[in-house]
């Protein structure tokens, strides 16, 4: 039977090395034969807030992701249209690879709110494994969220990944004020923010 297949899906305003980390440990935790990053063109969470380019963070993207040869990108959310709700996402990972084995990977917080997705169930019945990073300071009631989400406990697996406090937000934020972000991102990635003019 072929391996499972990780989902990790975002923005990715930039790509940063909190991004990278959380995919290699959720690889290593989970067992995952490769891990699909899913770029979404807009995310349904925040449909106002200032976006760059997506050809701009596809190329990101690949630069980020292109010396893993167990990071690979999916077309999962861009081949298809709006909403780009985590549904839709594993609904045509499901029709474009029949037969495999997904492992949607989310935080601990996102878990926590699951109940108030878009259609729950039915994203939950699509998805092989939930993959849930812990986040500090969240506390979760899985029994509540078994009685919310029936068999959802079946599919949780925790893993743990260094705290490293690396954000979009703050990398915006950080060349924006023309403070230092080197060490935040690939050096990839700090190139294409240099020559496109990002976040200025």
């Amino acid at each position: 039977m072929a391996g499972l297949i990780g989902v990790f899906g975002g923005t990715f305003d930039p790509p940063h090395y909190g991004h990278l980390i959380l995919a290699e440990e959720a690889r290593a935790a989970l067992d995952l034969e490769v891990v699909y990053w899913v770029l979404t063109p807009r995310s349904p969470l925040k449909p106002d807030q200032p976006i760059s380019p997506l050809a701009v963070r596809l190329e990101m993207l690949m630069a980020a992701i292109a010396d893993n040869p167990a990071f690979q990108f999916s077309r999962a959310d861009m081949d298809r249209q709006p909403p780009y709700y985590a549904l839709g996402t594993m609904e045509w990972l499901y029709a474009h690879e029949p037969g495999r084995r997904f492992a949607y990977l989310i935080g601990s917080d996102s878990l926590h709110d699951l109940p108030r997705w878009y259609k729950p169930e039915a994203f939950l019945e699509r998805c092989d494994l939930l993959g849930v990073m812990h986040r500090p300071g969240v506390q979760l009631d899985l029994r509540a969220l078994e009685e919310a989400l029936p068999g959802l406990r079946g599919k949780v697996q925790f893993f743990d990944v260094p705290l490293v406090e690396i954000s979009g937000h703050d990398i915006r934020r950080r060349v924006r004020e023309g403070r230092p972000y080197r060490y935040f991102v690939p050096d990839a990635v700090r190139t294409i923010i240099e020559a496109q003019g990002l976040y200025r």
